[in-house]
């Protein structure tokens, strides 16, 4: 393709926001652009969201062997519209003891946090509503308000099992929120920068047709996988659903909810899905950049939402793949294994950068350098695992049956 058309193919929307602006007065444009990303944002983020629950539930549907929604639209692609009907018309039932200022109040706390989180987040080449410098430490810092909209909903519903799920929900979002960050850290250390779009142009170019995403180097990969499975307990996904857990606590702190008090809570798990899932290819797969050197013609949006469906489809692979943990299990995961990890990763990092300065560059050098840090920290992977499990005590499984 040509480079020129390709580029604007690239920037297309980018132009057309510019476009659009420029018919306003000069002191309006500012603020125009910004109103034209916050739209773009609203619509695409929850459009996706929409055509996400169908694929999940035909998804799990075809791994369960059973069918999926084909009854509303061809195929069910419309069963997302019917389910947004029913919410919107379905009776609002308040308990009569429920606080009803924070009992309405939580549900869009949590929307609008989980909103502020894609401000931030680079889409494509030159596709961001905020450019600031310290973009990571804003993200981490919007997410940590969404457990306290979890509190206020199981607090404010006056339901012991409302309660006792928030209580779990946030002890679980406390517990996971410190190795995610710290996995994310490994990232911002090596690029030296907390803004997302330096972390994505630092990942750019290529070994011959290979990018150079941190993702391929020891501590990149340690780092994405532990960032990954903090992000599955962030967003409450299986195996880590515990919150939810229906067999103890009902539907957890949204137990008291219904309409679309309810359909806002479920539109914001999915939504901080996404955008943690989208700060992981930030940090660790490159952003919107290209896989190899002959599909950069590609447009930058176009693979920044490609990884982003991959992501997806393994967060859906996932639930109906793992079974739900055990509460004391979760958190024994969380101190005792996913801590120690995340803090190894970042030392382990802080080796590559030194060692790359005393070898040199050549690929003996690279090849030495990459063989170190990937035996440290297999190593201690499976020692603190044999270790863990020693301590368990697992034994073989004994059945007793009734005379």
């Amino acid at each position: 393709m040509n480079p020129g058309i390709a580029s604007r193919v690239d920037q297309i929307f980018v132009i057309l926001q510019h476009r659009i602006a420029e018919l306003f007065p000069a002191v309006l444009q500012p603020w125009v652009a910004m109103i034209l990303g916050v739209v773009g944002i609203v619509a695409v983020f929850p459009g996706i969201f929409a055509l996400t629950t169908v694929l999940e539930r035909k998804g799990l549907g075809r791994m369960q062997n059973r069918l999926g929604p084909n009854r509303v639209g061809p195929f069910g692609i419309l069963q997302p519209i019917a389910d947004a009907i029913k919410s919107l018309t379905k009776e609002d039932i308040v308990p009569r003891t429920a606080d009803e200022v924070v009992h309405f109040l939580a549900p869009v706390v949590l929307v609008v946090a989980i909103f502020l989180g894609y401000a931030v987040l680079p889409v494509g080449r030159n596709m961001v509503l905020l450019k600031i410098d310290s973009g990571i430490l804003f993200f981490f810092a919007i997410g940590a308000s969404t457990e306290l909209s979890i509190f206020m909903a199981g607090w404010s519903s006056r339901n012991k099992y409302s309660l006792l799920g928030a209580m779990r929900a946030v002890a679980q979002m406390i517990s996971y929120e410190v190795p995610l960050l710290l996995a994310a850290v490994v990232a911002i250390m090596m690029t030296g920068s907390l803004s997302p779009t330096a972390i994505v142009r630092a990942q750019g170019g290529f070994t011959g047709f290979f990018p150079r995403w941190y993702v391929f180097t020891p501590w990149g990969f340690a780092g994405f996988v532990l960032f990954a499975i903090a992000a599955l307990a962030e967003t409450n996904r299986s195996p880590f659903d515990l919150p939810e857990g229906e067999s103890e606590l009902v539907a957890g702190y949204f137990t008291e909810y219904s309409g679309f008090k309810f359909a806002l809570f479920f539109l914001g798990e999915y939504l901080g899905m996404m955008s943690i899932a989208g700060y992981g290819i930030t940090l660790f797969l490159g952003g919107w950049g290209a896989p190899a050197s002959f599909l950069e013609f590609i447009p930058s949006w176009a693979w920044f939402f490609a990884k982003l469906f991959l992501a997806i489809f393994f967060f859906i692979w996932l639930r109906g793949t793992l079974p739900r943990l055990r509460q004391d299990q979760l958190m024994n995961f969380a101190w005792k294994f996913m801590l120690p990890m995340t803090l190894l990763n970042l030392m382990v990092a802080a080796a590559w950068r030194f060692l790359g300065e005393w070898f040199g560059t050549g690929i003996l050098a690279e090849g030495v350098r990459w063989l170190l840090c990937a035996a440290i920290l297999a190593g201690a992977y499976v020692a603190l695992a044999l270790t863990l499990l020693r301590r368990q005590k697992i034994a073989a499984r004994s059945y007793r049956y009734a005379d």
